[in-house]
């Protein structure tokens, strides 16, 4: 199943803390492709440092709660705190889309519920997908060049 998560750091070495992050991830799925990292602005939350981000396109024969949870492990293993909601991360790692699913779990929502409106998820995501699908929104093309205008 084709499954894209997206993956962001604000704190530390956010350049190593991605690295490390798409190591940890190609143990459970097969990376298929990753965006180039893109530094950005905060989006909600308190004032903070930019972050790095990226997209990760790959393929996986978890459930998708499953990877959820190795997702989290993950995080943790970079220090990730979950204090201030929005708040400075050191690792975020976000599954956006897993196959043509849709999921509405208490701890998970695919598609993301704002990777729609989000231009850090849906720019690196077209670098390396250009003709990639965000089911109920549409072509990540036609959802970012709405964000532009």
């Amino acid at each position: 199943m084709k499954v894209v998560i997206a993956l962001g750091s604000n704190v530390g070495d956010t350049n190593s803390h991605l690295h490390h992050a798409i190591d940890e991830l190609s143990k459970h799925i097969e990376v298929t492709a990753v965006s180039s990292f893109y530094k950005t602005a905060p989006v909600g939350g308190p004032v903070q440092d930019d972050f790095l981000n990226a997209v990760l396109v790959g393929q996986s024969e978890m459930d998708p709660l499953d990877l959820l949870v190795e997702m989290q492990e993950i995080e943790a293993m970079a220090g990730r705190t979950r204090e201030i909601h929005w708040g400075p991360r050191t690792l975020d790692l976000d599954m956006i889309s897993f196959g043509d699913h849709e999921i509405h779990e208490p701890h998970l929502e695919i598609p993301h519920p704002r990777a729609h409106e989000r231009a850090f998820v849906l720019e690196p995501w077209l670098e390396i997908d250009p003709e990639a699908e965000l089911i109920g929104h549409g072509f990540i093309r036609d959802l970012l060049t709405g964000l532009k205008r």
